[in-house]
């Protein structure tokens, strides 16, 4: 009988035939010996650790993703579907600790893409922490795990302080974490032998594209986006029959102005979503509670047997800039939350309503806008269709005349009845203020700045708003001029924007056109400049032209 092989504790790592030396039996390895580059052409050294690095952590995010996906189907077949997406929960966090400067850092700088940006953001800083760890664990492994678990408690606390967070949540991340350990000891103790093989890359390369298929799944809904789907299609158009208010001579007739109704797909989204809520109407539930009479819960059913209402409003996000474009006019088909709250009563010295989206989102919206003329709507369609996922369905708010971060709530839940005193939304602890109504602001739609003219007669053109007050009347100035009045579109509705024009009589020469607009008080916007923050940007609107 022949000997056994001599194993690791008997012949130097490192020496032809020789196996593996097991990571957690040794904290320090050996320096890769022999050419300065490996079989697989990479260079050996600390790139080939800073891979095995990335290959661990990325393969054990995948397997939390993966496992994510699998125990969310579950609850989706079972009717308790709930996020337990380590990635998007560490998302969801640095967005509840963005300070109000960054947020409008980011909108400015990149809009609506401002998302995308983020998850840029998180996939480099992941990608160089798994590489220094990997670099770590090439001499120690113990602290480099201790690095995994340091990661691992901040996602686990992103996780549990997430709403509606359950014990089952950290399942994934758990599993995660362990893959990334057990992965990382395997490959650094191989790579100290070896060195770094092209089957890394492409491991590399394989686990990436799992993240990113895994959050495309997500991100479309996954395996409930055909429920919700055939949901929403049945529910459009909803409802059918109702009369449409009147728009009549609402529009100037100037091409390059903003529509007076903005269509669904160019309608301004600004919410911290990382991935688009998709819900089914019939388990849609929208609880009222707190300083009532009487709780309420209404059903998606219920609620379209109600005697719905069509409004034309203007909705403005408190980040637009001056002569920004974070703001949209359209038709919403609803019922009068004034009549939702008559149901439940509220008790005397409540003065705010804290409505919750879904993924725990809030605003806090004074009562009596919910419950004056102003026709403050729970939305269930948009233009004559079912809401998009991206824009609440099955139902958000619409409430004229505030800021949509104290009122616009998308994918609403709930509605709690209580105090400013004692509740406050989601924005009003990071710096905002408390009731956020739109200030009166105008906009030169065209001709855009920088933009050449020709000498003559050139119309100057825009839209004004002033939700809830209207419009009473714009002017323009052409350079230090004297102010013009412009002519004004039909206003079918104060809680709408109006457009204007202003026929200009244009000389050669570089000119700057300004706007200010006159609300339905009489009160002209002011010309002082200020920040979105704390409670929306003011200021004249200017353009530079060229005319030749």
């Amino acid at each position: 009988m022949s000997a056994d092989p001599p194993g690791p504790a008997h012949q130097p790592a490192g020496t032809p035939g020789s196996l593996p030396v097991p990571a957690w039996e040794v904290d320090d390895l050996p320096e890769p010996q022999g050419e300065p580059f490996g079989p697989g052409g990479w260079a050996v050294g600390n790139l080939g650790y800073a891979v095995d690095g990335l290959v661990a952590g990325v393969t054990g995010l995948l397997v939390a993703e993966a496992l994510d996906l699998g125990l969310t189907f579950v609850g989706w077949v079972s009717g308790n579907a709930s996020g337990r997406s380590p990635l998007l929960a560490v998302g969801a966090a640095f967005v509840d600790l963005t300070p109000a400067w960054l947020k409008e850092w980011a909108v400015s700088s990149f809009g609506t893409g401002d998302k995308a940006v983020l998850f840029a953001g998180m996939a480099i800083v992941l990608a160089l922490l798994f590489a220094a760890i990997g670099m770590v664990a090439r001499t120690r492994h113990t602290v480099a795990a201790a690095l995994v678990g340091g990661l691992g408690v901040l996602a686990l606390i992103a996780l549990l302080t997430r709403a509606g967070a359950s014990p089952t949540d950290p399942i994934p991340l758990v599993v995660g974490l362990a893959t990334t350990v057990w992965m990382l000891r395997r490959m650094v103790a191989r790579t100290a032998v070896d060195g770094p093989s092209r089957r890394e890359a492409l491991g590399l390369a394989a686990a990436a594209a799992g993240v990113a298929l895994a959050e495309s799944a997500r991100g479309s809904g996954g395996v409930a986006a055909a429920n919700a789907g055939a949901s929403r299609a049945a529910a459009a158009p909803v409802p059918t029959g109702l009369p449409a208010p009147t728009s009549a001579g609402a529009e100037v007739g100037v091409p390059g102005v903003a529509p007076w109704v903005v269509p669904n797909d160019s309608f301004y989204r600004i919410d911290t979503a990382l991935v688009v809520p998709r819900l089914a109407t019939e388990s849609w539930r929208l609880r009222v509670y707190g300083e009532v009479e009487r709780e309420v819960t209404l059903t998606w059913a219920q609620l379209l047997a109600k005697p719905l209402i069509q409004r034309h409003a203007t909705l403005a996000c408190v980040s637009n800039e001056v002569g920004g474009h974070l703001v949209g006019n359209a038709l919403w088909t609803g019922w009068p939350v004034r009549e939702l709250l008559r149901e439940a009563g509220p008790k005397a010295g409540a003065d705010m309503v804290l409505s919750r989206s879904v993924d725990g989102w809030t605003a806090g919206t004074p009562l009596e806008a919910l419950t004056d003329d102003r026709d403050a709507l729970l939305a269930v369609a948009m233009n004559g269709e079912a809401l998009p996922f991206e824009h609440g369905f099955p139902v958000r708010l619409v409430v004229p005349g505030l800021y949509g971060y104290v009122s616009a709530t998308k994918w609403v839940t709930e509605l709690k009845i209580t105090r400013f005193a004692v509740d406050m939304g989601y924005w009003t602890p990071r710096g905002w203020s408390a009731l956020g109504p739109v200030k009166t602001a105008s906009r030169i739609d065209v001709p855009r700045s920088g933009a050449q003219v020709s000498a003559g007669r050139v119309a100057v053109a825009g839209v004004a708003w002033a939700m809830h007050r209207g419009i009473q009347g714009v002017q323009v100035r052409v350079d230090d001029g004297p102010w013009a009045d412009a002519r004004l579109a039909t206003e079918p509705t104060i809680d709408s924007w109006r457009q204007w024009v202003y026929e200009w009589d244009a000389t050669p020469g570089s000119h700057v056109l300004t706007v200010r607009a006159r609300d339905g008080a009489g009160e002209w916007q002011t010309s002082v400049q200020t920040r979105s923050d704390p409670d929306g940007a003011t200021g004249h609107h200017s353009v530079t032209v060229r005319v030749g």
